[in-house]
């Protein structure tokens, strides 16, 4: 039998960065945020021993203290997904407050009209609230204004088929993508977003242009196939993929009444589009109006986007 290839068959690994914004360990493996909450619990729970030491015995004061000491050290050091539990808790808190209605009308809500039956406007439920968009406006070059939050600049990334790849490909694939990710020099995102297509326009191309074919044979297999798209639409949500690469680019100060740090968030994607190039991903920075037709589709879910002709990879 022959002895497999070792060059085949080697296994790959890439060196990834350190994370660099992990918080710091004070006291053994706590952070300054768990020690604080650690020692304010223990406070409270010495300060509650001392007051009611003269009317409450030690195994009561005990039996009493453990459920609330397990639950807040649940709290100080329990994680979903590298997020404590106690942020976790105050963005549930945060979301349960906010409400769920919410329309971009910086000018206010406007109240119902008084002609509208009080049973009606009950029934409705309550006003949607005016939500304000955490962006200031989209350059003409694709380039979100965050305020004082700084630049953001949007790509789209084409995706690469990792499995049917050897292994030697897919050891170059991870190094290229690891060279990446090490030489970042500010916070940058990727960000998977799914969405819904549209495929009546693909539909009504197919109509309108298998006429023009050059055989009756091709005419025919157009026309089923358009009913089939059309058929597909109708019984099924599709879902389409679309990957995103934000970088953004802090300004302070004064920097932000000039406007700096666009330029900056540019070059950004552009360096990102020549160190991905060797891990065959292909960066495609959005324009203005891409940019904003992203937002609002992002602001209204059930857009639907209509295909396009971008190969991708991984289905």
């Amino acid at each position: 039998m022959a002895e497999p290839d070792d060059a085949t068959n080697a296994p790959y690994a890439t060196r990834i960065p350190a994370d660099i914004s992990r918080p710091d360990r004070i006291l053994g493996p706590f952070t300054i945020r768990q020690t604080t909450i650690l020692a304010v619990a223990a406070v409270v729970v010495y300060g509650g021993w001392w007051a009611t030491r003269p009317f409450i015995a030690p195994l009561a004061f005990v039996a009493l203290v453990i459920p609330i000491a397990g639950a807040v050290a649940a709290l100080a050091l329990g994680q979903r997904e590298g997020i404590g539990l106690d942020r976790l808790l105050g963005a549930a808190l945060r979301h349960a407050r906010t409400p769920k209605r919410r329309v971009q009308a910086p000018e206010g809500v406007p109240p119902l009209p008084g002609i509208v039956p009080a049973r009606w406007a009950k029934s409705a439920g309550p006003p949607p609230a005016a939500m304000r968009m955490p962006y200031d406006g989209v350059t003409p070059g694709g380039v979100l204004d965050l305020s004082r939050e700084g630049k953001a600049a949007v790509a789209e990334c084409s995706t690469v088929n990792f499995e049917l790849r050897s292994a030697a490909e897919q050891q170059g694939l991870s190094a290229a993508f690891g060279r990446w990710l090490n030489s970042l020099t500010g916070p940058t995102q990727l960000l998977v977003r799914c969405h819904r297509i549209d495929l009546a326009p693909l539909v009504d191309n197919l109509q309108h242009h298998a006429a023009a074919l050059p055989h009756p044979a091709l005419e025919r297999a157009a026309r089923d196939h358009a009913d089939f798209l059309a058929d597909l639409a109708l019984s099924r949500d599709l879902l389409g993929r679309q990957i995103l690469l934000i970088a953004r680019e802090e300004t302070a100060g004064r920097d932000v009444r000039r406007g700096t740090g666009e330029g900056r968030a540019l070059q950004r994607l552009e360096e990102a589009a020549r160190a991905l190039a060797p891990a065959e991903i292909t960066v495609t920075a959005l324009d203005g109006q891409r940019c904003a037709e992203l937002v609002s589709a992002a602001c209204n879910p059930d857009t639907h986007t209509s295909t396009d002709d971008r190969p991708e990879g991984d289905l």
